[in-house]
């Protein structure tokens, strides 16, 4: 029987940095929690391994970028990379989700609340990250009955 509560991790993957969310199905709720940075060789995995350790996720959530008309592009291929390779180096289930608008809901959710340019940016990546684990958790409650 599967387990009925679950945390999960969810990162909305991008070139410069990675906004992570973490949520769960006991609450059903996700929330912004950490931006990672993106160097030249790549994700900072030590920051990556040091949530994993601390949330325990029982899988891991990304955002797979598509096109409006489904096609794919450049960040399409870099996400499932990504999702990939946490996959290989954490040996968990890694779930990809479509992530068409959730940057856009994300910067407008911070412009309707006034938070100024200079700090949206910061939180961005994170929100938008929030916003593909909710709509991950949604589907979940859903196709079990619960939502």
């Amino acid at each position: 029987m599967p387990e009925r509560t679950a945390t999960y991790l969810a990162f909305d993957y991008g070139s410069k940095q990675i906004g992570v969310a973490v949520g769960g199905s006991h609450s059903g709720l996700a929330e912004s929690l950490a931006n990672v940075q993106v160097g030249r060789s790549g994700p900072d995995w030590a920051h990556i391994s040091r949530l994993i350790a601390e949330w325990r996720p029982a899988a891991l959530v990304v955002g797979l970028p598509l096109n409006m008309d489904d096609s794919e592009n450049t960040m399409t291929a870099a996400a499932r990379k990504f999702g990939n390779r946490l996959q290989g180096r954490y040996n968990l289930p890694v779930h990809m989700v479509d992530e068409r608008l959730t940057s856009v809901a994300a910067k407008n959710a911070l412009v309707e609340a006034g938070v100024p340019f200079a700090r949206r940016k910061a939180r961005v990546d994170k929100l938008a990250a929030q916003a593909i684990l909710q709509a991950f958790l949604d589907e979940q409650a859903d196709s079990h009955g619960r939502g």
